[in-house]
């Protein structure tokens, strides 16, 4: 038995040989923890890039009969990018389904952390590099505030209570939309608070040099990528190398 993120009981067996990710960051922690574990994953699932196990579609629209036909002994998933619907399906057909809860870099290792245990797999090195590569970041040396779409047509960005809006503000980059009363607001270029700073990943969607920055013309555009920007796993160790220089704009 073990106790996932949301406080729900999940009935792990004592031998866990076949593991389902409908997450694209965790398919990544479980692959670099125990290569062969994984026996299925989404469409999304793009790290490791040699990943070569049956696809089941999305996060958001995961087939849940094939997931119960792999016949795992644990499904991993995230409160924010899974739907209810669908974990409480698998749930009915008799598969156990372990739920995460990432919003800070501090859930992000801890989280990580269980997860793995309910893998039935011992602490990974690559968890305790990532641990100790985020504890070198030096304190920011000064604050900005910055937009972070993720979307256009329509424009939408990071809001209030992400995993992303805690690790720009680790690095002194404080959302300007943060306060917003939902995760992934719409909103207007043009009726933004004050900011001094865009941030445009390329997922999920593939903002360019020549597809966003015109819309921000007031102050300079960070193009970063989307996976350091937004996943936690293996990636959290090179997040913390790359983007304070990405963000320097």
């Amino acid at each position: 038995m073990a106790l996932d993120d949301l406080g729900t009981d999940v009935d792990v067996p004592d031998t866990v040989g076949r593991v389902v990710s409908i997450v694209p960051s965790l398919t990544e922690a479980v692959a670099a923890s125990a290569p062969g574990l994984l026996v299925g994953a989404t469409d999304w699932c793009t790290h490791p890039a040699d990943l070569d196990v049956p696809r089941i579609r999305g996060t958001k629209n995961p087939d849940v009969e094939a997931i119960v036909a792999l016949r795992p002994d644990l499904v991993v998933a995230n409160q924010e990018e899974n739907r209810v619907p669908d974990l409480d399906a698998l749930r009915a057909a008799g598969v156990p389904v372990y739920v995460t809860d990432i919003r800070t870099l501090d859930d992000a290792f801890g989280s990580l952390a269980r997860m793995l245990a309910a893998c039935r797999l011992h602490r990974p090195a690559w968890l305790a590099e990532a641990e100790a590569a985020w504890a070198a970041v030096p304190e920011p040396a000064r604050r900005r505030r910055a937009v972070v779409p993720i979307w256009r047509k329509p424009w939408m960005a990071v809001g209030s209570d992400t995993f992303t809006g805690a690790l720009l503000a680790r690095l002194g980059v404080d959302n300007v939309l943060g306060e917003d009363p939902e995760r992934y607001p719409r909103f207007d270029p043009a009726a933004l608070p004050p900011h001094d700073l865009a941030v445009l990943p390329d997922e999920p969607y593939l903002f360019t040099a020549d597809d966003g920055p015109e819309a921000f013309p007031d102050v300079p555009s960070a193009l970063v990528s989307g996976r350091l920007l937004t996943w936690y796993g293996p990636s959290l160790t090179e997040a913390a190398r790359v983007l304070p220089g990405a963000l320097e704009s």
